[in-house]
Protein backbone atom coordinates (compact mmCIF):
# COMPACT_ATOMS: atom_id res chain seq x y z
CA UNK A 1 0.00 0.00 0.00
CA UNK A 2 1.31 3.48 -1.23
CA UNK A 3 0.27 6.60 -0.23
CA UNK A 4 2.91 8.54 -1.61
CA UNK A 5 1.70 12.30 -2.42
CA UNK A 6 1.50 11.56 -6.07
CA UNK A 7 5.43 10.55 -6.28
CA UNK A 8 4.33 8.10 -9.12
CA UNK A 9 1.47 9.90 -11.84
CA UNK A 10 0.25 8.29 -14.35
CA UNK A 11 -0.77 9.60 -17.88
CA UNK A 12 -4.76 9.21 -18.00
CA UNK A 13 -7.09 9.64 -20.80
CA UNK A 14 -10.92 9.79 -21.12
CA UNK A 15 -10.64 8.88 -24.99
CA UNK A 16 -9.37 4.52 -24.44
CA UNK A 17 -6.43 3.80 -27.12
CA UNK A 18 -8.06 1.38 -28.49
CA UNK A 19 -10.78 3.36 -29.37
CA UNK A 20 -8.86 5.64 -31.54
CA UNK A 21 -6.69 2.76 -32.75
CA UNK A 22 -10.35 1.72 -34.63
CA UNK A 23 -9.91 5.47 -35.75
CA UNK A 24 -7.13 5.30 -36.58
CA UNK A 25 -7.72 2.61 -38.79
CA UNK A 26 -10.32 4.16 -40.92
CA UNK A 27 -9.77 4.55 -44.70
CA UNK A 28 -11.14 8.20 -43.90
CA UNK A 29 -8.71 10.55 -44.31
CA UNK A 30 -10.82 12.53 -42.04
CA UNK A 31 -11.29 10.04 -39.34
CA UNK A 32 -8.04 8.89 -39.24
CA UNK A 33 -6.11 11.86 -39.67
CA UNK A 34 -7.01 13.27 -36.09
CA UNK A 35 -6.99 9.93 -34.86
CA UNK A 36 -3.57 9.10 -35.16
CA UNK A 37 -2.51 12.64 -34.25
CA UNK A 38 -3.96 12.27 -31.04
CA UNK A 39 -2.02 8.95 -30.26
CA UNK A 40 0.89 10.37 -31.02
CA UNK A 41 0.47 13.39 -29.15
CA UNK A 42 -0.57 10.76 -26.15
CA UNK A 43 2.10 8.60 -26.77
CA UNK A 44 4.79 11.92 -26.36
CA UNK A 45 2.72 13.16 -23.03
CA UNK A 46 3.45 10.00 -21.33
CA UNK A 47 6.67 9.76 -21.97
CA UNK A 48 6.77 13.41 -21.01
CA UNK A 49 5.11 11.62 -17.44
CA UNK A 50 7.24 9.09 -16.71
CA UNK A 51 10.15 11.88 -16.92
CA UNK A 52 8.36 14.26 -14.52
CA UNK A 53 8.42 11.24 -12.00
CA UNK A 54 11.80 10.65 -12.05
CA UNK A 55 12.36 14.40 -11.54
CA UNK A 56 10.00 14.93 -9.69
CA UNK A 57 6.52 17.27 -9.72
CA UNK A 58 7.63 21.21 -8.23
CA UNK A 59 6.10 22.12 -5.00
CA UNK A 60 3.30 23.52 -3.57
CA UNK A 61 3.28 26.52 -1.84
CA UNK A 62 0.89 25.78 1.85
CA UNK A 63 -2.08 27.45 2.34
CA UNK A 64 -2.80 30.03 4.54
CA UNK A 65 -6.11 29.51 7.05
CA UNK A 66 -8.02 32.08 5.02
CA UNK A 67 -6.94 30.13 1.51
CA UNK A 68 -8.32 26.83 2.92
CA UNK A 69 -11.41 25.09 1.71
CA UNK A 70 -11.23 27.60 -0.99
CA UNK A 71 -10.59 26.92 -4.86
CA UNK A 72 -8.19 27.48 -6.33
CA UNK A 73 -8.54 27.67 -10.35
CA UNK A 74 -6.84 28.57 -13.47
CA UNK A 75 -7.70 27.98 -16.93
CA UNK A 76 -5.12 28.71 -19.57
CA UNK A 77 -5.54 28.35 -23.77
CA UNK A 78 -2.99 26.55 -25.32
CA UNK A 79 -4.65 28.42 -28.65
CA UNK A 80 -4.59 24.74 -30.56
CA UNK A 81 -0.40 24.30 -29.56
CA UNK A 82 1.03 22.01 -27.51
CA UNK A 83 2.70 24.03 -24.74
CA UNK A 84 1.81 23.70 -21.10
CA UNK A 85 0.24 25.20 -19.59
CA UNK A 86 -0.62 27.74 -22.33
CA UNK A 87 -2.07 31.63 -21.51
CA UNK A 88 -4.02 32.36 -18.45
CA UNK A 89 -7.21 32.91 -19.87
CA UNK A 90 -9.33 33.13 -16.21
CA UNK A 91 -7.99 33.17 -12.64
CA UNK A 92 -9.79 32.45 -9.33
CA UNK A 93 -12.96 34.45 -9.12
CA UNK A 94 -12.70 35.97 -12.62
CA UNK A 95 -15.97 36.67 -14.12
CA UNK A 96 -17.07 34.15 -17.53
CA UNK A 97 -15.75 35.86 -20.52
CA UNK A 98 -16.93 35.00 -24.49
CA UNK A 99 -15.55 31.50 -24.64
CA UNK A 100 -17.75 28.77 -23.25
CA UNK A 101 -15.12 26.37 -23.48
CA UNK A 102 -12.66 28.52 -20.61
CA UNK A 103 -16.51 29.20 -18.56
CA UNK A 104 -17.32 25.30 -18.84
CA UNK A 105 -13.17 24.11 -18.06
CA UNK A 106 -13.59 26.69 -15.29
CA UNK A 107 -17.12 25.35 -13.73
CA UNK A 108 -16.13 21.80 -13.55
CA UNK A 109 -13.47 22.50 -11.83
CA UNK A 110 -15.42 24.53 -9.01
CA UNK A 111 -18.34 21.59 -8.89
CA UNK A 112 -15.24 18.99 -8.76
CA UNK A 113 -13.80 20.89 -6.25
CA UNK A 114 -17.72 20.98 -4.33
CA UNK A 115 -18.44 18.09 -4.38
CA UNK A 116 -14.89 16.66 -2.67
CA UNK A 117 -15.36 19.18 0.00
CA UNK A 118 -18.49 19.77 1.13
CA UNK A 119 -19.49 15.79 0.53
CA UNK A 120 -16.09 14.13 2.54
CA UNK A 121 -13.78 17.27 4.41
CA UNK A 122 -11.90 17.33 1.32
CA UNK A 123 -9.71 20.41 0.62
CA UNK A 124 -9.13 20.00 -3.80
CA UNK A 125 -6.94 17.11 -5.08
CA UNK A 126 -4.53 16.65 -3.14
CA UNK A 127 -6.29 17.28 0.32
CA UNK A 128 -4.06 20.39 1.27
CA UNK A 129 -5.47 22.96 -1.09
CA UNK A 130 -3.76 21.87 -4.74
CA UNK A 131 -4.55 24.22 -7.13
CA UNK A 132 -6.82 23.56 -9.98
CA UNK A 133 -5.33 24.28 -13.69
CA UNK A 134 -6.55 23.30 -16.87
CA UNK A 135 -5.68 23.68 -20.68
CA UNK A 136 -8.25 24.27 -23.30
CA UNK A 137 -8.11 24.47 -27.00
CA UNK A 138 -5.08 21.62 -26.58
CA UNK A 139 -3.62 20.96 -30.26
CA UNK A 140 -5.38 20.37 -33.64
CA UNK A 141 -8.66 18.49 -33.47
CA UNK A 142 -7.16 16.86 -30.36
CA UNK A 143 -9.88 13.87 -29.79
CA UNK A 144 -9.02 13.60 -26.09
CA UNK A 145 -8.96 15.23 -21.98
CA UNK A 146 -6.28 13.93 -19.73
CA UNK A 147 -5.04 14.40 -16.38
CA UNK A 148 -1.10 14.04 -16.93
CA UNK A 149 -0.17 14.13 -13.33
CA UNK A 150 -0.07 18.19 -12.40
CA UNK A 151 -3.17 19.52 -14.50
CA UNK A 152 -6.36 18.91 -16.87
CA UNK A 153 -5.88 19.60 -20.42
CA UNK A 154 -8.73 19.39 -22.95
CA UNK A 155 -9.23 19.43 -26.45
CA UNK A 156 -11.81 20.38 -29.23
CA UNK A 157 -12.90 16.78 -30.75
CA UNK A 158 -12.22 16.55 -34.32
CA UNK A 159 -16.35 17.29 -35.07
CA UNK A 160 -16.35 14.32 -36.76
CA UNK A 161 -16.60 11.50 -34.14
CA UNK A 162 -15.65 13.94 -30.44
CA UNK A 163 -17.00 17.47 -29.82
CA UNK A 164 -15.24 19.66 -27.33
CA UNK A 165 -14.47 17.43 -24.55
CA UNK A 166 -14.87 20.22 -21.39
CA UNK A 167 -18.94 19.56 -22.53
CA UNK A 168 -19.42 16.52 -20.14
CA UNK A 169 -19.16 17.65 -16.96
CA UNK A 170 -18.18 14.22 -15.34
CA UNK A 171 -15.21 13.93 -17.97
CA UNK A 172 -14.17 16.67 -15.94
CA UNK A 173 -14.64 15.16 -13.22
CA UNK A 174 -13.73 11.68 -13.99
CA UNK A 175 -9.88 13.49 -15.25
CA UNK A 176 -9.39 15.07 -11.75
CA UNK A 177 -10.62 12.32 -9.48
CA UNK A 178 -7.65 10.39 -11.44
CA UNK A 179 -5.27 13.11 -9.35
CA UNK A 180 -7.48 11.95 -5.94
CA UNK A 181 -6.43 8.30 -6.42
CA UNK A 182 -2.95 9.49 -7.42
CA UNK A 183 -2.33 11.57 -4.15
CA UNK A 184 -4.48 8.11 -2.39
CA UNK A 185 -4.33 4.90 -3.13
CA UNK A 186 -2.24 5.17 -6.22
CA UNK A 187 -3.67 2.73 -7.89
CA UNK A 188 -1.72 0.78 -10.63
CA UNK A 189 -2.38 1.53 -13.75
CA UNK A 190 -2.65 -1.82 -15.41
CA UNK A 191 -5.83 -4.83 -15.16
CA UNK A 192 -7.38 -5.07 -12.28
CA UNK A 193 -6.19 -2.38 -10.61
CA UNK A 194 -6.14 -0.21 -12.99
CA UNK A 195 -9.51 -0.50 -14.04
CA UNK A 196 -10.74 0.13 -10.66
CA UNK A 197 -8.31 3.12 -11.14
CA UNK A 198 -10.53 4.13 -14.12
CA UNK A 199 -14.28 3.28 -12.42
CA UNK A 200 -12.85 5.07 -9.78
CA UNK A 201 -12.39 8.26 -11.59
CA UNK A 202 -16.16 7.38 -13.16
CA UNK A 203 -17.92 6.96 -10.07
CA UNK A 204 -16.66 10.59 -8.77
CA UNK A 205 -16.84 11.77 -12.60
CA UNK A 206 -20.40 10.31 -11.78
CA UNK A 207 -21.59 11.61 -8.83
CA UNK A 208 -20.18 15.13 -9.72
CA UNK A 209 -22.65 15.38 -12.40
CA UNK A 210 -25.11 13.96 -10.10
CA UNK A 211 -24.52 16.60 -7.55
CA UNK A 212 -24.49 19.50 -9.54
CA UNK A 213 -27.53 18.45 -11.23
CA UNK A 214 -29.09 17.69 -7.90
CA UNK A 215 -29.67 14.40 -8.49
CA UNK A 216 -30.88 10.93 -6.87
CA UNK A 217 -29.54 7.88 -8.15
CA UNK A 218 -33.39 6.98 -9.85
CA UNK A 219 -33.19 10.06 -11.88
CA UNK A 220 -29.25 10.04 -13.30
CA UNK A 221 -28.35 8.19 -16.63
CA UNK A 222 -25.37 7.15 -15.44
CA UNK A 223 -23.96 7.92 -18.53
CA UNK A 224 -20.06 8.84 -19.02
CA UNK A 225 -19.12 11.27 -21.54
CA UNK A 226 -22.93 12.33 -22.31
CA UNK A 227 -23.31 15.00 -24.99
CA UNK A 228 -19.73 14.42 -26.53
CA UNK A 229 -20.13 12.04 -29.04
CA UNK A 230 -21.03 13.91 -32.78
CA UNK A 231 -24.22 13.55 -34.24
CA UNK A 232 -23.00 11.36 -37.10
CA UNK A 233 -22.19 8.55 -34.19
CA UNK A 234 -24.32 6.02 -33.25
CA UNK A 235 -24.64 5.99 -29.49
CA UNK A 236 -25.23 7.66 -26.53
CA UNK A 237 -21.81 8.19 -24.58
CA UNK A 238 -18.83 6.60 -24.06
CA UNK A 239 -19.65 4.42 -20.78
CA UNK A 240 -22.67 2.98 -19.38
CA UNK A 241 -22.46 2.26 -15.34
CA UNK A 242 -26.24 1.37 -15.38
CA UNK A 243 -25.67 -1.04 -18.43
CA UNK A 244 -22.02 -1.55 -19.87
CA UNK A 245 -21.86 -2.35 -23.12
CA UNK A 246 -24.59 -0.35 -24.46
CA UNK A 247 -23.60 3.40 -24.80
CA UNK A 248 -22.56 2.97 -28.36
CA UNK A 249 -22.40 0.61 -31.39
CA UNK A 250 -21.45 2.48 -34.45
CA UNK A 251 -20.00 1.64 -37.54
CA UNK A 252 -17.01 3.17 -37.01
CA UNK A 253 -16.17 3.06 -33.02
CA UNK A 254 -17.67 -0.15 -33.48
CA UNK A 255 -19.85 -1.63 -30.14
CA UNK A 256 -18.69 -0.54 -26.69
CA UNK A 257 -16.67 -3.61 -25.44
CA UNK A 258 -17.42 -3.11 -21.31
CA UNK A 259 -18.33 -6.04 -19.49
CA UNK A 260 -20.99 -6.00 -16.66
CA UNK A 261 -19.81 -9.22 -15.15
CA UNK A 262 -17.27 -11.17 -14.22
CA UNK A 263 -18.73 -13.73 -16.61
CA UNK A 264 -17.60 -11.62 -19.68
CA UNK A 265 -14.14 -10.27 -18.23
CA UNK A 266 -12.02 -9.60 -21.01
CA UNK A 267 -8.69 -10.71 -21.17
CA UNK A 268 -6.97 -8.63 -23.27
CA UNK A 269 -2.69 -7.03 -23.57
CA UNK A 270 -4.03 -3.82 -25.38
CA UNK A 271 -5.24 -1.02 -23.28
CA UNK A 272 -2.91 -1.61 -20.10
CA UNK A 273 -4.97 -4.78 -19.38
CA UNK A 274 -8.35 -3.75 -20.41
CA UNK A 275 -8.20 -0.96 -17.96
CA UNK A 276 -11.17 0.87 -19.55
CA UNK A 277 -13.06 -2.30 -20.67
CA UNK A 278 -12.85 -4.24 -17.22
CA UNK A 279 -14.21 -1.07 -15.58
CA UNK A 280 -17.10 -1.82 -16.62
CA UNK A 281 -17.64 -4.26 -13.21
CA UNK A 282 -17.02 -2.20 -10.73
CA UNK A 283 -18.80 0.57 -12.26
CA UNK A 284 -21.74 -1.77 -12.39
CA UNK A 285 -21.72 -2.77 -9.14
CA UNK A 286 -21.39 0.72 -7.83
CA UNK A 287 -24.87 1.84 -9.95
CA UNK A 288 -26.65 -1.72 -8.39
CA UNK A 289 -25.49 -0.58 -4.72
CA UNK A 290 -26.33 2.87 -5.24
CA UNK A 291 -29.75 2.61 -7.02
CA UNK A 292 -30.19 -0.39 -4.27
CA UNK A 293 -29.96 2.58 -1.78
CA UNK A 294 -31.45 5.49 -3.62
CA UNK A 295 -31.44 9.20 -2.28
CA UNK A 296 -28.45 11.21 -3.16
CA UNK A 297 -25.24 8.19 -4.40
CA UNK A 298 -22.56 10.61 -3.27
CA UNK A 299 -23.78 10.40 0.48
CA UNK A 300 -23.67 6.75 1.20
CA UNK A 301 -22.59 4.61 -1.69
CA UNK A 302 -20.41 7.61 -2.60
CA UNK A 303 -18.73 7.56 0.75
CA UNK A 304 -18.37 3.78 1.15
CA UNK A 305 -16.07 4.58 -2.26
CA UNK A 306 -14.32 7.19 -0.91
CA UNK A 307 -13.33 5.94 2.44
CA UNK A 308 -11.81 3.04 0.53
CA UNK A 309 -9.70 4.99 -2.07
CA UNK A 310 -8.69 6.91 0.90
CA UNK A 311 -8.41 4.44 3.74
CA UNK A 312 -5.18 3.45 3.81
CA UNK A 313 -5.79 -0.27 3.49
CA UNK A 314 -6.13 -0.70 -0.45
CA UNK A 315 -3.24 -1.69 -2.18
CA UNK A 316 -1.46 -0.46 -5.14
CA UNK A 317 -1.70 -3.39 -7.19
CA UNK A 318 -5.40 -3.87 -5.70
CA UNK A 319 -7.74 -6.82 -7.52
CA UNK A 320 -11.38 -6.55 -7.79
CA UNK A 321 -12.05 -8.73 -4.72
CA UNK A 322 -9.63 -6.63 -2.76
CA UNK A 323 -11.58 -3.78 -3.41
CA UNK A 324 -15.03 -5.24 -2.67
CA UNK A 325 -14.09 -6.52 0.53
CA UNK A 326 -12.58 -3.49 2.20
CA UNK A 327 -16.26 -1.66 0.36
CA UNK A 328 -17.70 -4.43 2.74
CA UNK A 329 -15.80 -3.58 5.99
CA UNK A 330 -16.38 0.18 5.22
CA UNK A 331 -19.63 0.12 4.69
CA UNK A 332 -20.09 -2.17 8.44
CA UNK A 333 -17.69 0.71 10.06
CA UNK A 334 -19.56 3.66 8.77
CA UNK A 335 -22.87 2.32 8.72
CA UNK A 336 -23.54 -0.54 10.49
CA UNK A 337 -25.06 -4.00 10.03
CA UNK A 338 -28.22 -2.08 8.31
CA UNK A 339 -29.15 -1.69 4.61
CA UNK A 340 -26.10 0.09 3.10
CA UNK A 341 -24.14 -3.48 4.10
CA UNK A 342 -26.79 -5.38 2.27
CA UNK A 343 -26.24 -3.30 -0.72
CA UNK A 344 -22.82 -2.96 -0.81
CA UNK A 345 -22.51 -6.93 -0.48
CA UNK A 346 -25.34 -7.86 -2.88
CA UNK A 347 -24.12 -5.19 -5.59
CA UNK A 348 -20.66 -7.13 -5.65
CA UNK A 349 -22.40 -10.65 -5.72
CA UNK A 350 -24.20 -9.39 -8.51
CA UNK A 351 -21.58 -8.73 -11.16
CA UNK A 352 -19.27 -11.59 -9.64
CA UNK A 353 -17.02 -10.47 -7.82
CA UNK A 354 -16.75 -12.11 -4.17
CA UNK A 355 -16.01 -10.57 -1.15
CA UNK A 356 -13.82 -11.91 1.69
Amino acid sequence: MTTNGGFEPVFCTIIPPHVLDRLAQADDPVLHGPARRTLRRDAYERTQRRLTTVVGAPAVATLTDAEAGKPRRTVHDARHGTALPGTKVRGEGDAPGQDATVNRAYAGLGATFELFLKAYGRDSIDGSGLPMDATVHYDEDYNNAFWNGEQMVFGDGDGEIFLDFTIPIDVIGHELAHGVTQYTANLDYFGQSGALNESVSDVFGALIKQYTLGQSAEEADWLIGAGLLAPRVTGTALRSMKEPGTAYDDDVLGKDPQPATMDDYVRTGRDNGGVHINSGIPNHAFYLAATTLGGHAWERAGQVWYDVLTGGDLDQDAQFTDFATLTVKAARARFGEGEELRAVSKAWERVGVRTL
